[in-house]
């Protein structure tokens, strides 16, 4: 049951905003770098966030907890449920503070803004024997235009009554903000110096100030500063006297002043022990006023919808054998909330350098004209570009807080089979990112706030680097799912024919899945697919163009005169635009080839042509389709090793002469791992055989990236030279699922029996990690299994959701 309908005795006004349209998905808690923040897909609007440190002594204060840290060594942090329509639940366990959190957010339809929203805070010890003693700080920011005041009346010792706000801005209209205390809240009264203090014990501290534009994403700062200002004050008398000093909870406090003219609040609580407060946005339009039951009733209900409709979407097939099943599907449940809950809405300047070339890539010809069309009438040099938005998934909260194009495709292919809308909101941001030429930045860094978290030498992204295409697996399952779920016309009639003029009228469409109105409406299906194919082509062009290896160079022979790719920007120890950075290549030189790359090409190719099948584009279509052939062919010709057995790298030596480069691990599966060979391949056998042995990819854990007995394997950084990664699994078992067990072939036995195993490895793997640590991770060992690296990375190893419910 929809989470509206449950809703409507407490909702009597809200019934005329559309669950499934883009307005449900105005608000969200999209600054996903803090454990706790919220804002709207607007570029300078209201922001919230939430800070808290413990008062049981002075020392948890110069590491309040805001932005998501490793270094704050968390216990866990995790969405237990999320729907980015409705909200959800988060827990957080901070084991230094003794703290368990947990943090409601709900959105509530009406309006003709976005709605309304209410947001819960919880607080308990997690070891009741020991002292519990947080200080919260709920702070609010306006950026842009607009403005926001305290309605309260002003105290210089604190509030003893809710905190109110009201606001207005172009955007969000007019609206009111209140802060409620639950009501069993208590603070510690019988400290050292209690009644020096009595006057401010138990009350709500707050703060204004005047945050300069585009620096509300520094409130913690500001707020920090603020309360070791006013505590460094309030204690000099007794530094001075050599007392003892009072308990932390009566100093560590806001100073109760406000600037003329602030844009930002900050509100302070102090709890000993269990506490709670509620945080009411309540829009004007909306004209209804939110209280506790809204989130009593209303978090419950959602809770139970979530869950119902997770088990319908993702069920746990019998095929996955365990012993622990209701723990699967709960960690199943949270890695596929902590994805969602990890979208981020961006906005900002991008630094890019238009002008840089690795030598290698000077020298090639092709590669030059396209850096100098690129850089026309600009200066070389990095450069900040003019600010863009964007709506994305992000790979871990805690290190990569910002949108990865590569991360973003597997990303898609997860969001996609649980709200289909979402992934293409998300989808149509980044296609809007591709510019003129065609390119697309493969980090999104953007503005202050997200430059904050990157090392300086990763910000500038260069307009000839490229990473791989995997935005078009996410358009790929968005047809592949028009055809599975679609009420309207056949596979057939979904096919060219469809794209041929046929057309369902809206207002015969039924919509009932939350997120579905593209798959239950062909014509919104064909107009989104029209309305990314030229953006998308621009791209595929300027792949193709820059991307451009050579053949005719070095004695090479190959049916197709044009088919073959490299990766430009890579360096001598590193391809970083390959996305698997340090895997090991030959020396760099103008004439080597990458296998992968070409893999991908064909894929993107297969994309192409599906697309411009669609929408009826035959002309296309019949293009992509040739190109698709010869690359498949070229693969062939260009990378395999008959003496290896195996696909490979091509590189240039010393003499000028094409040989293979050949290293065992995740780059030789690439023609396999993305379908392109046919069931009855001469070369899937020795393809199986090696992913299948132990003494090179295969593990009791997943399919290693290097082989074990590779020379390099676990060496240097060790970070593509071993370690399993979810996402090259995944493409392992969807190629195996869809194609090579389930199609006729002399490799069929086989590839069945290791797709078994290996998604019970891999599977059973990851959830035993999490269940030991409380995360997924970015990559796990070869040798143990256990989880390394940046935490939590509910990105890509998120995918082991479909993977358990066999959704490739």
């Amino acid at each position: 049951m929809r989470l509206l309908w449950v809703l409507l005795p407490l909702l009597p006004v809200t019934l005329n905003q559309p669950t499934n349209g883009s307005d449900s998905l105005l608000w969200g808690v999209y600054r996903p770098n803090l454990y706790f923040g919220i804002r709207p897909r607007i570029p300078q609007s209201l922001m919230t966030g939430l800070m808290w440190f413990s008062t049981d002594g002075y020392q948890s204060v110069s590491q309040p907890r805001h932005a998501c840290d490793q270094g704050d060594g968390l216990n866990g942090y995790t969405w237990t449920e999320y729907d980015a329509r409705e909200g959800g639940v988060q827990v957080i366990r901070d084991g230094k503070n003794n703290v368990k959190l947990t943090t409601q957010f709900l959105k509530v339809p009406g309006g003709q803004h976005g709605g309304s929203w209410a947001a819960r805070v919880r607080g308990e010890p997690m070891n009741p024997a020991r002292p519990s003693r947080i200080s919260t700080v709920f702070y609010l920011g306006l950026e842009g235009l607009g403005g926001i005041d305290m309605e309260t009346e002003e105290n210089e010792n604190g509030l003893d009554e809710p905190a109110t706000f009201i606001g207005s801005s172009p955007e969000l209209d007019e609206f009111r903000i209140r802060i409620v205390d639950g009501p069993q809240n208590f603070a510690i009264v019988a400290g050292p110096h209690a009644k020096s203090f009595i006057h401010r014990i138990g009350r709500t501290h707050y703060a204004g100030f005047r945050a300069p534009p585009g620096n509300i994403w520094q409130a913690k700062d500001t707020i920090m500063q603020n309360i070791i200002k006013h505590a460094t004050e309030v204690l000099q008398p007794f530094r001075d006297q050599q007392a003892d000093l009072p308990d932390a909870s009566y100093t560590l406090q806001l100073s109760d002043e406000i600037y003329s003219g602030s844009n930002l609040y900050a509100m302070q609580k102090f709890f000993d022990g269990p506490f709670q407060f509620d945080v009411f946005f309540e829009s004007a339009s909306a004209k209804q006023k939110l209280g506790p039951e809204i989130l009593d009733e209303g978090i419950a209900a959602l809770s139970t919808s979530y869950n119902q409709r997770f088990e319908q979407v993702f069920p746990v097939p019998e095929s996955y054998q365990t012993d622990s099943i209701e723990s699967v599907k709960a960690f199943s449940k949270a890695i596929t909330s902590n994805l969602i809950g990890g979208i981020g809405y961006f906005y900002g300047t991008s630094i890019v350098d238009r002008g840089f070339a690795y030598e290698w890539d000077q020298e090639d010809d092709d590669v030059s004209d396209s850096s100098e069309n690129a850089g026309k009438g600009t200066e070389n040099g990095a450069k900040l570009t003019e600010p863009r938005a964007l709506l994305t998934a992000t790979p871990s909260r805690s290190f990569f807080p910002r949108g990865f194009y590569w991360d973003e495709g597997f990303h898609l292919l997860h969001i996609g089979e649980w709200d289909n809308d979402l992934s293409l909101e998300i989808l149509k941001d980044w296609i809007s990112l591709i510019d003129e030429d065609g390119w697309v930045a493969r980090e999104q860094i953007l503005g202050e706030e997200a430059r904050s978290k990157v090392p300086p030498e990763f910000q500038t992204q260069v307009p000839t680097f490229a990473n791989p295409p995997t935005l078009t697996m996410a358009v790929t399952a968005f047809i592949e799912r028009l055809k599975r779920l679609s009420v309207g016309p056949s596979e057939q009639e979904l096919g060219m024919d469809y794209g041929m003029g046929s057309q369902v009228p809206l207002s015969d469409v039924q919509t009932s899945a939350p997120g579905g109105r593209y798959i239950e409406s062909p014509e919104l299906a064909l107009e989104y697919l029209r309305s990314i194919y030229a953006p998308l082509k621009r791209h595929y062009d300027w792949f193709r163009r820059t991307q451009r290896g050579q053949i005719k160079q070095y004695g090479r022979r190959a049916r197709s005169r044009t088919e073959a790719y490299r990766w430009r920007g890579r360096s001598q120890l590193h391809v970083l635009t390959s996305g698997m950075d340090d895997y090991p290549r030959g020396p760099a030189h103008a004439g080597e080839l990458h296998l992968d790359l070409i893999s991908w090409m064909g894929f993107f190719s297969r994309t192409m042509k599906h697309i411009a099948e669609f929408i009826g584009e035959t002309d296309d279509a019949s293009g992509y389709e040739e190109i698709e052939k010869a690359i498949i062919g070229n693969i062939d010709d260009l990378h395999w090793s008959e003496e290896d057995q195996m696909y490979c790298d091509v590189g240039v030596n010393d003499d000028d002469e094409s040989y293979h480069v050949c290293h065992k691990g995740y780059l030789s599966l690439f023609p396999f791992l993305l379908g392109l060979l046919p069931p009855d391949s001469p070369r899937l056998g020795s393809i199986l055989d090696l992913l299948h042995d132990p003494e090179h990819l295969w593990s009791p854990y997943g399919l290693r990236s290097l082989s074990a007995s590779h020379p390099e394997f676990g060496q240097g950084e060790d970070y593509w030279k071993g370690p399993i990664w979810v996402q090259m699994n995944y493409l392992a078992l969807s190629s195996l699922y869809k194609n090579y067990a389930a199609q006729e072939g002399p490799y069929q036995a086989q590839a069945q029996e290791i797709y078994q195993e290996l998604r019970q490895n891999l599977v059973s793997n990851v959830h035993k990690e999490y269940e030991r640590t409380g995360y997924v991770w970015e990559q796990y060992d070869a040798t143990t299994g256990q989880g390394k690296r940046s935490h939590p990375f509910t990105g890509w190893t998120s995918l082991i959701t479909l993977i358990l419910s066999e959704k490739y």
